[in-house]
């Protein structure tokens, strides 16, 4: 996966079959299951794969409780179904994760064993374990951080955890290795359209060198997520707001705020939220909140009165509290929530599940979903382009095709940071074996080693070193100041690997430390730096 082979491929076709306008889940999906039917498909993106929603969820692969607990069965089936297809086609980024529901009431372990069973019933044979209800003293054995005051009971259910991040990448490589096409920071800038007013191709401009591309293509798809409403506008700027953001916000903690393989859900918190605390990469993450935004954005941050949320909500459940210094992490997401038809403002009123809207001009745009349907939005989303721009019939090929990386889940070791890498990791170690210096650490507090950044450099299409450390490696959302701690010296590996000047470098440095200050919670102070490595320099 090499940017430059890619932009080649521009130069050498006349018309694109499929060109798919956003790199996160949906645009990811779309392109995939294109190119897998067999069509001709180029995926643009304007920032880096996943840059924004599709890098900052909560990590679950779920049928979504609370929607069952609103009568939504549909969604919730449809849901189940995807989860486990996912387990089974990236079963080296998706786990079986086991959720305990702490009761404080003496009727919620009834309740609660009641309702998720019904959820394991709608799994059917994709179920991923029984729901069983457990007693204090286990719960407590499970959770040992949980608070025990008033605790009454536990109801233990499975469900799918995965990283979002490393999902996208495998993703665009499995694209690329089926024949297509993806490319990272080529932003769309305007559409290309014939005397009849029907589209036939995109204006592409790359971020890096300001080149501009006129792309032919038979359909255009708009997959940005939150971003659609910027591509509709383009299209007709008379269209009517299809795409509602929703922002929701994780705090990242030290793993001794949950001592426990088992994740902790709340169903129910003070303003009716669900809240999760799970184990994610030998970190707790806590959230998330639901809060209707007027504006989109590709740095969205996290509001105060959300941060109190989380922090407050914690702090009611778990018995060592946390406070905003525990916190080494903190991200927010937007949520494209498919806008209600009339204009009710509270996100509980917003559907979860996915529209594929056309427009006049052959425009075919995917909006809401979430990222444990991506395969289905993108099934849908393709199929209705081929309805409408007659291109026949194909069927999906995407249920059970295997991603890239894919491994049997019981030759997956998840002892070793590594597994997220799948069938891949073979080949790391090779790049710390040739190499021996390639086996340092990132930083000395993390497993992160520089054979990841290289690898990230010339197998993953990482140009920056926010690629790396946000969404390659996850470092800048596991450990703020370690990833601004270790930004000089993953600046000097990429430069040099790249062939860059110092001044890249340098640029590059200070770029991404503006931009992780807005991770932390407390001020950044820099420590006297024990990091760099002078071979690098």
């Amino acid at each position: 996966m090499k940017r430059n082979e890619e932009l080649n491929k521009l130069a050498v076709t006349k018309e694109w079959d499929f060109v798919v306008i956003g790199g996160g889940a949906s645009g990811l999906g779309s392109a995939l299951d294109a190119t897998s039917r067999g069509f001709k498909t180029l995926l643009l993106e304007s920032h880096d794969f996943a840059k924004a929603t599709s890098s900052r969820s909560t990590k679950l692969v779920h049928g979504g409780v609370r929607y069952l607990a609103q009568g939504d069965i549909g969604l919730v089936k449809e849901a189940l179904k995807e989860r486990g297809l996912l387990a089974q086609n990236a079963a080296h980024v998706v786990k079986n994760q086991s959720f305990i529901i702490p009761n404080y009431t003496w009727w919620g372990g009834i309740y609660y064993k009641i309702g998720l069973s019904i959820y394991d019933f709608l799994a059917g044979k994709l179920s991923l374990g029984r729901t069983q209800y457990i007693s204090k003293s286990k719960t407590v054995s499970k959770l040992p951080t949980i608070e025990q005051k008033n605790l009454v009971s536990g109801v233990i259910y499975q469900d799918g955890q995965f990283d979002d991040a490393r999902l996208a990448i495998n993703l665009a490589q499995t694209i690329i290795e089926k024949g297509g096409s993806a490319i990272n920071y080529l932003k769309v800038v305007n559409l290309l359209k014939n005397d009849s007013n029907k589209i036939t191709g995109v204006v592409a401009e790359d971020q890096f060198s300001q080149k501009r591309y006129e792309i032919s293509a038979k359909v255009v798809i708009n997959a940005t997520g939150v971003f659609t409403n910027d591509i509709l506008n383009m299209n007709n700027p008379k269209h009517g707001k299809f795409v509602v953001p929703s922002q929701g916000i994780h705090l990242v903690l030290d793993k001794s705020f949950l001592k426990s393989d088992d994740a902790i859900m709340i169903p129910k918190t003070s303003d009716g939220r669900v809240l999760f605390v799970v184990p994610w990469h030998d970190r707790a993450l806590v959230g998330t909140t639901d809060t209707l935004l007027e504006n989109e954005s590709f740095e969205p941050r996290a509001l105060e009165e959300e941060i109190n949320f989380v922090l407050n909500t914690a702090r009611q459940y778990l018995s060592k509290k946390p406070t905003r210094e525990d916190v080494k992490s903190v991200f927010a997401g937007l949520r494209p929530l498919a806008a209600p038809e009339g204009e009710g403002k509270s996100t509980k009123e917003v559907s979860r599940s996915h529209k594929v809207i056309t427009s006049d001009t052959g425009l075919v745009s995917i909006i809401g979903g979430k990222w444990t349907t991506y395969r289905k939005m993108a099934e849908d989303t393709i199929n209705k382009a081929m309805e409408i721009h007659r291109l026949g019939m194909t069927t999906s090929k995407t249920e059970n095709l295997s991603i890239h990386g894919n491994m049997k889940a019981e030759q997956v070791d998840r002892s070793s940071h590594l597994y997220v890498y799948g069938s891949d990791i073979p080949s790391i170690k090779a790049l710390q074996h040739n190499n021996p210096e390639y086996s340092e650490k990132i930083h000395p507090d993390h497993e992160f080693t520089v054979a990841e950044i290289i690898w990230a450099i010339r197998n993953e299409m990482a140009e920056t070193i926010e690629d790396i450390l946000a969404r390659r490696v996850r470092l800048l959302f596991l450990d703020a100041r370690a990833a601004i701690d270790s930004a000089h010296k993953v600046a000097l590996i990429i430069a040099k690997e790249k062939g860059f000047p110092q001044e890249w470098a340098a640029q590059q440095e200070k770029e991404f430390i503006e931009l992780a200050k807005g991770y932390l919670l407390t001020p950044y102070s820099p420590k006297q730096s024990t990091l760099i490595n002078t071979q690098y320099e």
